[in-house]
């Protein structure tokens, strides 16, 4: 893991990319060039420190909101605090005004700067967020879409957009990995999401299979839960196989590292089929030995079709 010297002199903001490691997949591996890793450790703690506002999980201490300029006793106050982030945000995007305050932000100027950026991708995650505040439940599955085209897809489009190789089809064969990877993060956390008033499993689906908000509640899952799950799981998995040919489409260490991708969506499912789709006890995470199997196979299925 990388990062530069405000990054790593902040404790709040070292807190915040050491999520990294708990993703189903890695976020900037060794293999990659020096300036790629910490371009899309800029991006990640970009994406985890917006997450964390919108989920109230920021670390202790009130250090991040006081890099913003909020009052620390308003932080519990999050669409305050997107405001700020989005204020903060901008200034990287205004070179010769004020710079962000956020040790974070500050990170991501180099990134934006050598990638040629824009703000689009990054305003999407933001108001994914201030969604997250007023929207709690999804009524049809392209309600759900279409909050992932604002939570997840972005991430894809600037990972192409720092490696240099973002067109037209990969970016569409990108939010098909990144929507699949967002959806299979829903169904791992539905406990969690329940603990903070959210569902993101379609109302239309669970009325479909017989699925109360109760049932999601329970310690464990009973058949129409795990049928439901199992569903859900399905049909991320056919958005995972939409976009794979992106794979395919790049050569040497990015092919590698959008393989990573994949498999970790691949194996993170496979870790829910082996929890017999009960997720409701916790989230079922893939091994290390799972993941890399899925590497493989994806990589053999993009020689294959490249």
């Amino acid at each position: 893991m990388t990062g530069t010297p405000q990054v790593r002199s902040d404790a709040s903001a070292r807190a915040t990319l050491d999520k990294a490691s708990d993703e189903n997949f890695p976020v900037a591996p060794f293999f990659l060039p020096r300036a790629w890793r910490d371009d899309l450790m800029a991006v990640y703690g970009y994406a985890r420190l917006v997450d964390d506002i919108g989920d109230g999980d920021l670390a202790p201490g009130g250090a991040d909101a006081r890099h913003l300029g909020v009052d620390p006793a308003r932080a519990e106050d999050r669409l305050a605090v997107l405001d700020a982030f989005e204020a903060d945000l901008r200034r990287v995007f205004e070179p010769a005004g004020r710079a962000p305050g956020h040790p974070l932000l500050r990170a991501l100027g180099p990134t934006v700067r050598r990638g040629s950026l824009t703000p689009e991708p990054f305003l999407g995650l933001i108001a994914a967020n201030r969604q997250d505040q007023q929207v709690r439940r999804y009524e049809t599955y392209d309600d759900l879409l279409a909050y992932c085209e604002l939570s997840a897809n972005p991430v894809g489009r600037l990972v192409l957009g720092i490696t240099g190789t973002a067109s037209p089809e990969r970016v569409r064969h990108s939010d098909a990995v990144c929507t699949a990877l967002q959806i299979i993060e829903h169904l791992q956390d539905v406990t969690e999401d329940l603990g903070r008033d959210r569902i993101y499993l379609p109302a239309e689906d669970m009325k479909r299979f017989h699925v109360s908000a109760a049932d999601l509640a329970a310690p464990t899952g009973n058949a129409s839960v795990r049928a439901l799950i199992a569903y859900e799981a399905e049909r991320a998995r056919e958005l995972l196989n939409e976009g794979t040919p992106l794979v395919g489409s790049v050569h040497g260490r990015l092919r590698l590292l959008l393989a990573g991708f994949v498999a970790g969506g691949r194996a993170a499912l496979a870790s829910i089929a082996a929890a017999g789709h009960d997720v409701l006890p916790g989230p079922p995470k893939p091994t290390k030995p799972r993941l890399l199997r899925e590497v493989g196979a994806v990589l053999r299925r993009a020689h294959r079709e490249g």
